[in-house]
């Protein structure tokens, strides 16, 4: 594959803007220089932090590794919660997280104060003047009302995976990303390391020939103890919880602990199932490599009943691609919840396929390569190819991490590698799996008229109805 189709593949044309944002942003200064989207290199970027649990807390200590990335305020409906039996341990929420910040801050900035919001549309109305970007960290059905105002206020945007709550919503978000120019990455951490850009290059260079068939697994399954289906039980509402906040668009329903912290993603109205938690990790190697971006058909099958309220423990989704210009069709199948491929043959005794619980394994007609889960390092199978193999020139930009890459972008370099245009186009290919499943057809997808020809059905899925009041994106 030629240097302009692997620029294709990872790349979109950066669109630079000067046109007033709704609202006016920071210092003076920046806005006599440059216009409410630029931040001058020596200058911090000043960062909102939308949704303090377990994964704003990671992405926060990531922040604190970079040291021109400041956190000037944090949201979160919920002033604290326990973690302890989530692989997160400790504490998070708003207060916490708020103590954190102050904590990390003033050791070089005494008393650096961070605002403390409920509601992140109180945040921007009150304090945009104060801050350049906004990490969102909310669940799923939170990020495209987290979002689209603040991209459209002239924001940069990092936004955790996947991108979107259903495809609409990341078709979307791409576009108003494209509109405003602003710099936007979305949280698949991987596509920032080295494993990706090898698994690329060695693909491109005809390692293991054309690629026919890929297998990506996930062992994530679901998060909480309800097992059997529907809503569950209400409970009183704890101090501390906004919960009319926390449901934000999605109809009013009594607070339950099951629903919150981290067992919301086994609720189709707040999560997208293990393939949507974590296919944005595993699967994105094989997105890119091979330009998987429009399956002709997709099909899903669950480890038992499909429930209408809650996401199955275990799936496996089929995706049938046709030839993408000079490249065969693929067969891609995705597992999780404990299903995995077959073992290889070419895989010696006591050696772990892909990372164990996470992984993709890539079919060729020469030969086969693995790699670990959120994009790890390539192997060749069998193991005589790797010791024989002529590495290619490193052709894809190589990045110092996933937040750097953002925050350059933030400062007027190039687009972070898993900017929106990728993101949402990645996030889509993820969100067609639980459309199959949940419509229990195999559905025929036209990606330009986003249906599935054959399943009208499809429809509520792909763009939601339940937008409450208040609520409702445009």
């Amino acid at each position: 594959m030629n240097q302009a189709r692997r620029s294709r593949l990872n790349r979109r044309q950066f669109v630079r803007t000067t046109t007033a944002a709704v609202t006016a942003v920071t210092l003076v200064p920046r806005h006599v220089l440059g216009g409410p989207r630029f931040v001058p290199p020596s200058e911090k970027v000043n960062i909102a932090l939308v949704g303090a649990g377990g994964q704003g807390r990671t992405n926060l200590r990531a922040l604190f590794n970079e040291a021109d990335a400041q956190v000037v305020a944090v949201c979160d409906p919920i002033a604290s919660h326990n973690l302890d039996r989530f692989y997160y341990r400790g504490v998070a929420g708003r207060k916490p997280i708020k103590q954190e910040i102050e904590k990390h801050y003033s050791a070089k900035t005494p008393n650096h104060a961070c605002a403390e919001y409920v509601d992140f549309r109180k945040l921007y109305e009150e304090k945009a003047r104060d801050f350049d970007a906004v990490l969102c960290a909310t669940p799923d059905h939170n990020h495209a009302q987290v979002v689209l105002p603040a991209m459209r206020m002239g924001k940069h945007v990092y936004c955790e995976k996947p991108l979107a709550h259903n495809i609409w919503e990341a078709r979307l978000m791409a576009r108003v990303a494209r509109e405003t120019g602003v710099a936007t990455q979305m949280g698949n951490h991987g596509h920032s390391g080295e494993g990706l850009r090898a698994a690329c290059e060695w693909i491109w260079d005809d390692a293991i020939g054309p690629v026919r068939e890929v297998h990506a697994w996930s062992a994530a399954t679901r998060w909480g103890t309800l097992l059997g289906g529907g809503r569950p039980p209400s409970e009183p509402t704890p101090a501390g919880v906004e919960w009319d906040l926390w449901l934000g668009p999605r109809d009013p329903r009594p607070y339950s602990s099951a629903y919150s912290p981290v067992t919301w993603r086994d609720f189709w109205d707040f999560g997208t199932a293990p393939i949507g938690d974590m296919a944005c990790h595993n699967l994105d190697q094989a997105f890119m490599a091979l330009d998987l971006r429009s399956p002709r058909t997709v099909e899903g099958t669950a480890v038992g009943e499909v429930d209408d309220y809650m996401a199955p423990a275990g799936a496996m989704y089929t995706y049938q691609f046709e030839g993408r210009g000079n490249l065969p069709p693929v067969r891609l199948v995705w597992y999780d919840g404990g299903l995995e491929p077959a073992r290889p043959d070419e895989l010696e005794d006591g050696m772990m396929l892909g990372g164990g619980r996470n992984g993709v394994l890539f079919i060729g007609d020469k030969g086969k390569m693995m790699c670990p889960g959120w994009a790890g390092e390539p192997t060749l199978l069998p193991l005589d190819l790797m010791d024989t193999y002529q590495r290619p020139e490193k052709t894809l930009r190589r990045v110092k991490g996933h937040h750097r890459d953002w925050l350059d972008a933030c400062k007027g370099g190039e687009p972070a590698g898993a900017n929106f245009e990728y993101g949402a186009a990645l996030t889509e290919l993820v969100l067609l799996g639980p459309v199959a499943l949940r419509t229990r057809k195999k559905i025929t997808w036209d990606s330009a008229a986003m249906k599935a020809t054959n399943a009208p059905e499809a429809d509520q899925f792909l763009k939601e109805s339940q937008y409450r009041d208040g609520w409702k994106l445009a």
